[in-house]
């Protein structure tokens, strides 16, 4: 299994001869300027909410690639307004794909589409059947209803945001890592904008001192897992 990051919360995960990719945000983050969009393959699109550092190379990605994009109901109408008809809406909660099952799980957050309105429930994604078990919060704060997890799926790892102000910052995520019951953590919200900075070393080193892993791939990185 394959990981390359995009910098904010954009990700492809290759898996099952099938590529995901997530939060597409590339052409407005200045930290991603060599990164050439249209060089970005996908055969799945996965959107956790509808801000627009998570959105705004969703519609010429899917247009290219024609995707399977999947994301709650209100993001998916919007898309199909935007010309996409590969799409797959959903709610809060599992459903089961060609690639296996995932749950759409909450994330405590805030979710308003280009023109300001109404995005829908913000959220996460749990993969099942890939060949390693993950979860993504999404942008979130910390939340009791992490706890849940554990009952369905022992994670190999996991991908959250630790930059703060926005979301979790990294003490809220290592609580997250133990009430999800994993200890690899793949950093991701962090640095973009002055709001997120973060000292890398001190973060790695709470997550050591804990027994946990973090991760904090470089823009454009590929890493296996």
């Amino acid at each position: 299994m394959k990981f390359t990051y995009y910098g904010h919360s954009c990700f492809l995960i290759e898996t099952g001869g099938k590529k995901f990719l997530f939060d597409p945000f590339i052409s407005g983050n200045e930290l991603a300027a060599g990164i050439d969009v249209n060089s970005i393959e996908a055969d799945v699109i996965l959107v956790s909410h509808a801000h627009a550092d998570h959105i705004a190379d969703l519609v010429a990605i899917a247009k290219r690639t024609n995707a399977l994009v999947v994301s709650n109901w209100e993001i998916i109408v919007w898309a199909q307004q935007q010309g996409i008809t590969n799409v797959h809406p959903m709610n809060l909660g599992p459903a089961r794909f060609s690639f296996g099952k995932m749950h759409y799980l909450p994330a405590a957050h805030s979710s308003s589409l280009p023109d300001g309105t109404y995005g829908g429930n913000p959220g996460g994604f749990l993969f099942h059947d890939t060949e390693r078990k993950f979860y993504y919060t999404g942008d979130t704060c910390l939340t009791m209803d992490m706890q849940l997890v554990p009952q369905y799926a022992a994670l190999d790892f996991a991908i959250m945001p630790i930059g703060g102000n926005f979301t979790m910052d990294a003490d809220d995520a290592l609580i997250a890592a133990g009430f999800i019951g994993c200890n690899k953590i793949i950093g991701v919200h962090f640095d973009t904008f002055g709001y997120i900075r973060i000292d890398h070393d001190a973060v790695k080193e709470k997550f050591r001192t804990a027994g946990k892993d973090l991760i904090l791939p470089g823009i454009g990185e590929t890493i296996e897992l």
